[in-house]
């Protein structure tokens, strides 16, 4: 199999900023995945590399670079392959997750189905994805939420001294189901306080609320709030699962996170039997990597799969958002076209 490589910068629309810091660009990857019995046919990935997780735009294409020439011979062999690319790298999960969709998008067009029916799932089970508000002051905040109103799901970024006054500016335009994501901003005593003050507000659950390994701190919020508590930061792979599922009630998996499609579906699974509830998220990313993650969603509860809704110029299309509802395309594989 042969691989081409190319960076690109996708430009948010406006600039996007967290508890822990704001973006302006995100420079992603971007690759075409060929094999020489199958003409014309050509597998598309994307990596979001994040500093936060490890990664930079430079490491990622290094390693893609390093990892062109050791795919293997056989797209359909995504679990040997994967499991080759570990031993020879460690980590890097965002240009696993680029391999990993470039190999079911090109088995999906091989075969001529679109991934959702090559993983036997339903497209109409499909939910609604979130739409994420940045921080911004408490205004600016509910101007956004206001003009976001075709979509019936926000998610709202937290972490700063005046979250009750935004979430009331907030409810005072806009009816939407709300809810918030701290970005690991608070202590375990902040986030009690803050999670008990935000719940009058009609907050469906908290992601987040604090540092990323304090599984000690993140069940003590647990057991002193009635909002469901999701995990982001606190749950990167499969392995962590078992630790959370005695500190929250539910978890966000992201494929620039875990690795991709292959090990988002063995996490799904394992969140499963640990009775948790489960959310597709997503980094800055275009429709390609979207699209990826969502013909997974008619497995999980929640979607925020609103990352090419953030940006200026997505060079691709292909789920498209209909009233926050995800519609999944019929194309073979992912089912993404070139603008």
């Amino acid at each position: 199999m042969h691989l081409t490589i190319k960076p690109i910068d996708l430009k948010l629309t406006t600039p996007f900023r967290i508890s822990r810091g704001v973006q302006e660009v995100s420079p992603n990857v971007l690759v075409e995945l060929r094999h020489e019995r199958y003409p014309g046919l050509i597998g598309l990935g994307e990596a979001s590399p994040t500093e936060y997780y490890g990664e930079s735009p430079e490491t990622a294409l290094a390693c893609l670079t390093l990892l062109s020439n050791r795919l293997g011979d056989d797209p359909f062999a995504i679990e040997d392959t994967l499991e080759h690319l570990d031993h020879i790298i460690r980590l890097n999960p965002s240009v696993k997750a680029a391999l990993d969709m470039a190999l079911y998008d090109l088995i999906g067009k091989i075969l001529g189905v679109p991934v959702y029916k090559l993983l036997g799932l339903n497209a109409l089970k499909t939910p609604r994805t979130s739409f994420t508000i940045g921080i911004d002051s408490p205004a600016q905040m509910a101007k956004k939420a206001q003009q976001a109103h075709q979509y019936p799901i926000l998610k709202i970024k937290v972490g700063t001294g005046h979250d009750i006054e935004t979430l009331k500016a907030i409810r005072e335009v806009s009816n939407a189901i709300i809810r918030v994501d701290a970005n690991a901003a608070w202590t375990p005593k902040e986030a009690i306080k803050m999670i008990n003050a935000l719940e009058p507000y009609n907050i469906e659950f908290v992601e987040q609320p604090v540092a990323a390994h304090d599984l000690k701190g993140l069940k003590l919020v647990r057991e002193h709030v009635a909002l469901p508590i999701i995990a982001d930061e606190s749950c990167v792979t499969v392995e962590d699962i078992p630790a959370v599922a005695e500190c929250a009630d539910g978890i966000n998996i992201k494929l620039m996170k875990c690795g991709g499609i292959h090990h988002a579906l063995k996490m799904i699974h394992v969140a499963r039997a640990h009775h948790l509830r489960i959310m597709l998220g997503c980094m800055i990313e275009s429709s390609l990597a979207i699209t990826a993650a969502a013909h997974l969603t008619p497995l999980v509860d929640y979607a925020d799969l609103d990352g090419h809704l953030l940006i200026d110029d997505d060079p691709y299309e292909g789920v498209r958002v209909r009233e926050g509802k995800l519609i999944l395309p019929e194309e073979p594989g992912l089912g993404v076209q070139t603008r």
